[in-house]
């Protein structure tokens, strides 16, 4: 067989998709997942630009493009570059991280609750930092450390607390809602505990603020998810067969407690991430996924689309958040935290009329 062998693409085996075969592999391409994967990644992009021209200096988005690729005046370039990239980067990587953690939290997990707000995630890191700044008095680097422990000790905490021959679904989140109460007690006594300062440093960071991010807080961010994010979508053929159940998954070869684990890790380290790079913010993590799955209409993870959909929503209220209250008057977590407790709401009654709860 000759080295470049013709790709052909074949009937589709469902409403939406084809499947392009090559020297005895496949691949099935589902359409709509692809088309409404480019248009929220256009979306959050061009929402990104709008966001870095809000503020007391507006910017027209074509000047902040002109600004973006080296033209633009001496001002503009510092405004720009400066001072509002990096918080729009954080923001639309952050909002990614936090898209995709939840579509695998959901997928392992086989509930549309298994997100790390709902089963302590976020908690952990927020208790990690915390004890850094409360305790310590740590700076921006040891808060980032503390919060990445944090969240790391939370995730093996609650696999550890669900295994029993495995780790159910609903065990999994039944632990978590436990392990999730159960911190935000300690962190209510870490606040209760700090001088004035401490707690009014501490508070700004568990409501989660893109406010004051800097090209310190893009870069560590930015390794983490270029490591993390291919691993996770290489992995999406496996979640998809994981939702289909532990013993059709054995079935057709996939290692489910390997990989359950190392997805659940990779998870927790992209949370933590992000949570180490805009503190907690809420609900993004559980709304994405089911965003995106409603958009594409494909079973499995929606891995890529839930991530751009994280970043679409975060910038997004980001930028309403500015508009209503004026830059940095309402920390982009509480804006995320009212609109993502409504979904909550709306999510717990859908499922129990459906019987599921």
């Amino acid at each position: 067989m000759s080295p470049h062998a013709d790709r052909r693409p074949t009937d589709p085996p469902g409403p939406g998709g084809r499947t392009l075969r090559a020297r005895g592999l496949s691949v099935r391409v589902d359409t709509r997942s692809l088309v409404a994967g480019g248009l929220l990644a256009a979306a959050a992009l061009a929402m990104g630009v709008v966001l870095i021209g809000t503020g007391d200096y507006p910017v027209p988005p074509m000047e902040v493009l002109r600004t973006l690729s080296g033209g633009g005046t001496a001002a503009q370039d510092f405004v720009v570059n400066e001072l509002r990239l990096p918080r729009v980067l954080v923001g639309l990587l952050v909002g990614a991280a936090l898209g995709l953690a939840g579509a695998i939290f959901q997928s392992v997990s086989r509930n549309p609750l298994g997100s790390p707000d709902v089963i302590g995630f976020g908690q952990g890191s927020a208790a990690g930092a915390l004890t850094v700044i409360v305790l310590f008095q740590g700076s921006e680097t040891a808060v980032a450390a503390g919060a990445v422990g944090g969240g790391v000790l939370t995730g093996l905490a609650v696999y550890a607390l669900a295994w029993r021959r495995g780790v159910h679904g609903y065990r999994l989140v039944l632990v978590g809602i436990g392990m999730s109460a159960m911190l935000s007690a300690v962190n209510g006594y870490l606040l209760t505990k700090a001088d004035i300062l401490d707690a009014a440093r501490a508070l700004l960071w568990v409501t989660g603020s893109l406010s004051g991010r800097e090209w310190d807080q893009v870069w560590p961010l930015a390794c983490v998810c270029a490591v993390l994010m291919p691993l996770a979508l290489g992995h999406g053929r496996a979640l998809r067969m994981l939702e289909m159940g532990d013993d059709s998954a054995y079935a057709l070869g996939v290692r489910v407690e390997r990989t359950r684990l190392l997805m659940m890790l990779t998870a927790v380290l992209l949370t933590a991430a992000a949570a180490a790079a805009a503190g907690p913010i809420a609900f993004v993590a559980l709304v994405a996924p089911q965003v995106a799955r409603r958009l594409t209409r494909a079973p499995g993870p929606n891995l890529l689309p839930s991530a751009w959909t994280g970043a679409l929503l975060l910038v997004t209220s980001d930028w309403v958040s500015q508009r209503a209250f004026g830059a940095d008057q309402l920390p982009v977590g509480v804006l995320t935290g009212v609109l993502g407790g409504g979904y909550l709401l709306w999510l717990l009654a859908t499922e129990r009329r459906a019987g599921r709860i």
